[in-house]
């Protein structure tokens, strides 16, 4: 049995940031091919004298050699990207759907984040990393941990989750490259007089690597970029 680790991060996921998408998502690799696909994103990082953390609000025109490369590394390797975007946080009902709250929804979509990558059913253990976003996020991820030990009456695929700092971790500064390139196009931001042109070279690229519009759902079969494409039941 093989063990697969998830590097998961998220973007405009508060209910009153005053954005109208919200993002989540991870990369999945292999645990024993971590090494290798780390030290294969540090050289690329040490050939363009970037060692520091890669961020999607801190893009650098300067450096767009470096993030076409790291983008060519992804899609190159067994690295796989998956997300989940809601276009219209307006939209959602929470009274109705999700127990009045937004912590609700949000553990659903969560929910259906990780057990995507466990369906069908594929004997694999899981360990999951979280970025560390705010205080409530010890909360947040005990109470993930307890929905899936429930679920699989104490048997979950799911052994291990933590928190980890994403300047700790090249995944979880790819995952956070990839969903802040979806929901940056997703705001419309790349229209908007003074976008960033770095970012909108960002986007082109990797729509243009992916053969997926960054703002639209993929195939739902697709495996290597997947972003699934989350519609929300209308406020009565």
């Amino acid at each position: 049995m093989s063990t697969k680790n998830l590097y998961i991060d998220e973007s405009c996921h508060l209910e009153h940031d005053g954005f109208p998408v919200m993002c989540i998502g991870y990369t999945k690799i292999n645990a024993e091919g971590y090494d290798n696909l780390k030290e294969g994103i540090k050289s690329i990082k040490l050939k363009h004298n970037a060692p520091t953390e890669i961020k999607w609000n801190k893009l650098s025109k300067s450096r767009i050699k470096l993030y076409k490369e790291i983008i060519d590394f992804f899609f190159d390797s067994p690295i796989q990207f998956r997300c989940i975007l809601v276009k219209y946080k307006g939209k959602l009902d929470h009274a109705a759907f999700n127990k009045g709250d937004h912590d609700s929804f949000y553990y659903k979509l969560v929910y259906f984040l990780l057990n995507s990558s466990t369906n069908p059913p594929n004997g694999h253990d899981y360990k999951v990393y979280m970025d560390i976003k705010d205080t409530r996020g010890k909360e947040r991820l005990a109470q993930i941990k307890t929905v899936f030990e429930n679920k699989y009456y104490g048997a979950s695929p799911f052994v291990h989750f933590q928190h980890i700092r994403s300047d700790e971790s090249e995944f979880l500064q790819l995952t956070d490259l990839f969903i802040g390139a979806i929901t940056y196009k997703s705001r419309k931001e790349h229209e908007k007089e003074g976008a960033s042109t770095v970012k909108n070279e960002v986007i082109d690229y990797l729509e243009e690597k992916s053969g997926y519009l960054l703002n639209e759902g993929t195939e739902p079969w697709e495996e290597k970029f997947n972003i699934f494409d989350h519609q929300p039941k209308s406020k009565s």
